[in-house]
């Protein structure tokens, strides 16, 4: 028999959490989150994504041993500003077993059909900057530490459950060595001139926050017009600026600004923790923050995290302005490839800026939908 119990507290919570992975133990392309700061996303006095949102954690027992869990969500902003009717549903992991699927996903609909709601998607977090869509290809792929690794099951028991495609998302890689700089030099020059432009570089992570804020304006400027795009608000500004801009080498950061110092076009590069997450198991301490350290200063492999253009300044070639100062970076600090993070599959305009790379796709991912 299946039993689904809510999480809430603390211990109950953290069995949530460390359910993949006991469900992933020995696959070696899983990437483990750091516990701590999985929790601290669940909690709702701390993560501002539950001003507009609200969440529910759900975990599967079978024979009083975990099978499965899920997160029913809410984003308001999505349902009154957008009247997008859709409760999401994310962090799904289960065990090769439909029966556990669907009394998983009961929860979901519990909860959208108690506020009016008329369909269900998923997976996805609270808001844009979290894990999107269920694996679907390259399972035999390293996982990054901003998206969700999960077995071939999962889409299946979508597709058996009646559940449709409703985004395809595609991740794609290319080696460094792929990058010919004649391809965006020239075009750095001409559009620096034609529109005074240059390129803001940083040392260090205090130089950077001064400008962060505006980053995240720029970020919701340029993703408004994108599918189910929300908002970023002021308290989700500070939030991720402490979780997220103090693990980024900043040089890895690149900012163009026009003439009067107002910041047209941004990109954030991470190096890529994933080796060093596995080898940490969960815990910063005692050496997890030594892993991921050395990833942040040494690592080869980079992941291209956000790219974001003015809308004034699209179609102007101002890529051509980062692309220029990220190759003299990554010659410098002998990047070996490099990977972009889940892009949408009909977004053509992000696939041109990177066509003359010839990058490869070597994931793929899907976020389901069914009618409530």
């Amino acid at each position: 028999m299946i039993t689904i119990k809510e999480a809430i507290t603390k211990s109950e919570l953290t069995a949530y959490v460390k359910f993949p992975f006991s469900l992933y133990k020995d696959n070696e392309f899983w990437v483990p989150p750091i516990i701590a700061d999985e929790l601290e996303s669940f909690d709702k006095t701390k993560n501002p994504a539950f001003e507009n949102a609200e969440a529910y954690f759900f975990l599967a027992y079978k024979n009083n041993e975990i099978v499965g869990r899920i997160s029913a969500i809410v984003n308001w902003s999505e349902v009154n500003d957008q009247q997008k009717k859709k409760v999401r549903f994310g962090w799904f992991d289960v065990i090769d077993d439909i029966e556990v699927t669907k009394a998983l996903l009961e929860k979901v609909y519990e909860l959208g059909k108690k506020n009016g709601l008329e369909y269900v998607e998923g997976p996805m977090g609270f808001s844009n900057l979290d894990k999107v869509g269920v694996l679907t290809e390259g399972f035999d792929q390293l996982g990054t530490m901003i998206t969700w690794y999960n077995h071939p099951y999962y889409a299946t028991h979508f597709e058996q459950l009646g559940y449709v495609t409703e985004k395809e998302y595609i991740e794609s890689k290319f080696p460094f060595e792929n990058v010919k700089p004649e391809f965006f030099e020239k075009a750095n020059d001409l559009v620096k001139r034609r529109y005074q432009l240059s390129p803001l570089n940083f040392k260090t992570t205090k130089e950077v926050m001064p400008h962060v804020d505006k980053m995240f304006d720029l970020f919701n400027e340029s993703y408004a017009n994108l599918s189910s795009f929300v908002a970023i608000t002021d308290i989700q500004k500070e939030y991720f600026k402490k979780k997220y801009i103090s693990l980024i080498n900043p040089e890895y950061i690149k900012f163009v600004e026009d003439k009067d110092h107002t910041i047209v076009a941004f990109s954030i590069v991470m190096p890529s923790f994933s080796k060093a997450l596995q080898k940490a198991k969960g815990k910063l301490f005692p050496f997890g923050f030594i892993h991921l350290l050395k990833a942040k200063k040494q690592s080869k492999d980079m992941i291209f995290y956000l790219i974001g253009v003015h809308p004034d300044f699209q179609n102007k070639a101002v890529t051509a302005i980062i692309f220029n100062e990220y190759y003299l970076t990554f010659k410098e600090k002998g990047v070996l490839n490099c990977f972009r993070t889940p892009e949408l599959a009909d977004n053509t305009a992000v696939h041109n800026l990177w066509k003359h790379f010839h990058p490869e796709v070597h994931c793929r991912r899907k976020t389901f939908r069914k009618d409530l």
